[in-house]
């Protein structure tokens, strides 16, 4: 009991420190506006006193001497003789020109605060700008929070210790828990005047010593049965809702709310008696929501729309899972919760006439699917024949709404359009409703073409926004559609499937829609949306290529995993991916522009790193297969000879997007050099391990994994060793030159360090534990190659020119 109450009491000063924090802090921003006002004022007073102590006195104003401008008033009136009009007109001036700098000051003075924005403050230093005085902070608030939780502690651990003790026997524990409640009441009560923060603290300890106490007694003591423990849990709830009306703190309508809520908990048996149960909460919330009309308490709407709604909806989860589900029971209390909430959040602004805040609109929209989405579940285990209607039902609903608040109350029309935008979503969704879900995305996406042609046709604006919507709800359910792929058991034709075919239309759907908008440039505003035409016609493109992408990728999947084994299904799936890339960067190097050609090498160098470390795994792992099943399957092995060649053409358009101009920045760096002839260096060499394999034989009894493990490591060592360094000098020679030809410098440096590195391997790695054969015939063709590679160096050598050196009018053929 003890800790429960500790976090109620914690939660109750969490609410009172941030309403205290928000007065102290809107108090003192009254004080400094005063304060300014006030040192302006003194300002301008003390600069007129100054120009009067500072004024010289003339006993002869006629004496011709030149004009004084700090004369502005005299300190004393002076008889004179009749004044020069040259000399009235100059101190006139003077003073206009004093007045009208004071008058300047004083207006810019307040609003240069506002133009200066506060920089981004830490939580330490909002909360030192808060509380100035830290003194006054733990005097005033934290130790009267702390000081009720630790009474309360202390009534509870002397209970126990007199319980424990048995001094006293169960009914007086009661009594002393309902006294202790009272005592603290009756002192909260007394200093509500002066002391109205202080005051509500100990109201919100009383009130948690009352429902514990009472608690206590049903569950520990039985002491009285279920119904009358109910009655008195609820009589203490609305006596709190009562305080909390006359003291006129929110945090107590927030400890009743949370209170009430936990009173069906607090006196449960287990029996499930859901009639009393959601009864109670509708009273309980008309009752704090009426509360909170009245009172403008819109954070006590908040909460009691989130309890009601996780209660509700956990209990029909719940439900839906029983024996004997309460179908009906679900269905008229989640209707009356739903009317409550549209109810109280549209009349909140009725009496006031303001506009739907951010919160009260998204309350709206989430209260109308938490609904639906109640109703369909239950109509899903109960009448699913129903589903359509009820989702029609709901749109007229909230047609009605909008036409009896617009007509009958002028209510804010950012509403209005979101109840009518409800209505639309609603109707869109009942038809579908009562198909598959296969037919429900066909239905959207040719619902989506037809909407936006009439747009254009009929020129009603709403129309463009509706297609939108049903575009996104179209590819939602095409998304929902595809795990069918894994959940159908019978075998689907290929490409003559209700999925492919779904997501075909939704591909067409995308292509149409922007065909549609090719014309059109403009901007047309809606529901204070933007509807832009351009946008949207790329944003169409862009899903259109996407979606296919996916709609073709499940579709071989599914086929390929039901016909194939998993090799050769991942040498399909590859391939798929390396064609369809292969395809589209085709089409945008057909179509030139700046943002093509990035696209273009982004997807290049993508697939070639995933295929160099990724896809070459593939028919490695048939290779090791077949020699351990004993079996002669090679598709895998084919298939990645056509990717190899797909894999070929995107170096190429690399190269050729590349060679007027760097597509990236970072393509001039040295680096970029370095790492492309290292991804050809690793793919290459991956490639001869890969070839060498397939040439070797391996015979072995089915079923000696460890001996077929040892052979293709043994054979794997073997090309390590001799088809490696022939391989990268002649990679290194091929490089130096190219490097010599285009005459770039950093590339036959790779090219020597490449070389070099092979004849380090060769003395340091590849002699050992090498047949005399092939160290032979490594030993001979590399040193062939080199003396090559030196003999090329030497007879071309005065085109190995510093490119930093050569003129600029000197080209190489």
């Amino acid at each position: 009991m003890e800790y429960v109450l500790s976090i109620v009491v914690i939660v109750l000063l969490i609410f009172q420190n941030k309403k205290y924090s928000r007065d102290n802090l809107s108090l003192k921003e009254d004080l400094n506006t005063l304060n300014n006002k006030l040192n302006s004022l003194l300002t301008q007073r003390k600069e007129g006193i100054k120009t009067k102590e500072n004024e010289p006195v003339k006993d002869d104003l006629i004496k011709p001497v030149e004009p004084i401008p700090e004369i502005l008033v005299k300190s004393e009136p002076i008889i004179v003789t009749p004044p020069i009009p040259e000399l009235t007109k100059q101190v006139e001036a003077k003073e206009a020109e004093v007045l009208a700098a004071s008058a300047k000051a004083v207006m810019t003075a307040a609003p240069a605060k506002k133009v200066i924005e506060e920089p981004t403050l830490s939580f330490w230093e909002r909360f030192k700008q808060r509380n100035p005085d830290l003194e006054k902070f733990v005097g005033e608030n934290l130790i009267n929070k702390i000081g009720i939780l630790i009474l309360v502690l202390g009534i509870s651990y002397f209970v126990k210790f007199a319980i424990d003790k048995d001094w006293i026997n169960e009914p007086a524990r009661v009594g002393i828990g309902i006294l202790a409640g009272s005592l603290v009441l009756f002192i909260a009560h007394k200093l509500r005047v002066k002391y109205a923060p202080f005051s509500s603290v100990l109201v919100a300890g009383a009130i948690a010593i009352f429902y514990f106490t009472i608690a206590i007694a049903f569950h520990e003591y039985q002491l009285f049965g279920q119904e009358v423990a109910f009655a008195i849990m609820v009589l203490i709830t609305a006596f709190s809702c009562l305080i909390s009306l006359s003291y006129n703190r929110m945090e107590l309508a927030i400890l009743s709310l949370i209170g009430g809520f936990l009173v069906p908990f607090m006196i449960s048996t287990g029996s499930g008696n859901y009639l009393v149960l959601f009864t109670y909460i509708a009273i309980l919330d008309i009752g704090i929501l009426t509360l909170a009309y009245f009172k403008k308490w819109h954070l006590v709407h908040i909460l009691a729309f989130v309890f009601t709604t996780l209660l509700f909806s956990g209990w029909v989860l719940t439900e839906m899972n029983a024996e004997n589900p309460h179908y009906l029971g679900a269905l008229i209390f989640g209707f009356v919760f739903y009317l409550i909430f549209i109810i109280t959040n549209i009349i909140n602004n009725l009496r006031t006439k303001d506009s739907f805040s951010k919160i009260q609109l998204v309350m709206l929209t989430v209260n109308n699917f938490v609904f639906y989405g109640i109703g369909m579940l239950v109509l899903s285990h109960y009448k699913p024949e129903f589903s359509g209607l009820f989702t029609t039902l709901l749109a007229l609903l909230n047609l009605g709404y909008a036409l009896l608040l617009y007509k009958k109350f002028g209510l804010d029309k950012i509403a209005i359009y979101l109840l009518i935008g409800l209505t639309l979503t609603f109707i869109t969704l009942a038809i579908p409703v009562q198909f598959s879900g296969n037919n429900i995305t066909m239905f959207w996406a040719v619902e989506a073409v037809l909407l936006m042609w009439l747009a254009q046709k009929s020129q009603i604006k709403s129309y463009r926004f509706a297609s939108v919507i049903v575009q996104i709800l179209m590819l939602g359910s095409l998304i929902m559609d595809w795990p069918n792929y894994i959940s159908i058991y019978e075998n689907l034709r290929i490409i003559g499937n209700p999925i492919f075919i779904g997501g075909a239309f939704v591909v067409a759907s995308f292509v149409v829609v922007g065909y549609l908008l090719r014309n059109e440039t403009e901007k047309l505003t809606k529901f204070g949306l933007t509807f832009n035409p351009t946008f949207y016609r790329k944003i169409c493109h862009i899903m259109a290529i996407t979606t296919g992408y996916f709609v073709g990728l499940f579709e071989v999947s599914y086929q390929s995993i039901t016909y194939f084994s998993i090799n050769d299904f991942l040498a399909i799936i590859v391939l798929y991916h390396l064609l369809f890339t292969a395809v589209f960067c085709f089409v945008l190097f057909r179509n030139r522009t700046s943002g093509n050609d990035k696209t273009i090498n982004i997807l290049a160098v993508l697939n070639i790193v995933a295929f160099t470390f990724l896809f070459v795994a593939i028919p490695f792992s048939e290779h090791r297969e077949n020699i351990i099943r004993n079996e002669d399957n090679h598709l895998a092995y084919y298939l990645h000879m056509v990717s190899l060649v797909i894999l070929v053409y995107f170096w190429y358009l690399i190269v050729k997007s590349n060679k007027s101009q760097k597509v990236f920045l970072a393509f001039n760096n040295k680096l970029a050099l370095w790492f492309a002839v290292f991804i050809l260096v690793v793919l290459t060499s991956t490639e001869v391990i890969l070839q060498g394999l397939h040439i070797m034989t391996f015979t072995i009894e089915p079923g000696q994994f460890d001996l077929a493990y040892e052979m293709i490591s043994s054979a794997r060592y073997k090309i390590i060793k001799t088809g490696l360094p022939v391989l990268w000098g002649i990679l290194a020679f091929i490089l130096l030159l190219i490097g010599i030809k285009k005459q770039i410098k950093q590339l036959r440096i790779i090219a020597l360090t490449l070389l070099g590195l092979t004849i380090v391997k060769l003395f340091a790695y590849d002699i050992s534990n090498v047949s005399e054969t092939g160290k032979i015939i490594a030993f001979i063709l590399l040193g062939v190659l080199i003396l090559i590679i030196s003999f090329v160096y030497q007879k071309i050598k005065v085109l190995v020119i510093d490119e930093d050196k050569t003129p600029k009018n000197d080209k190489i053929d």
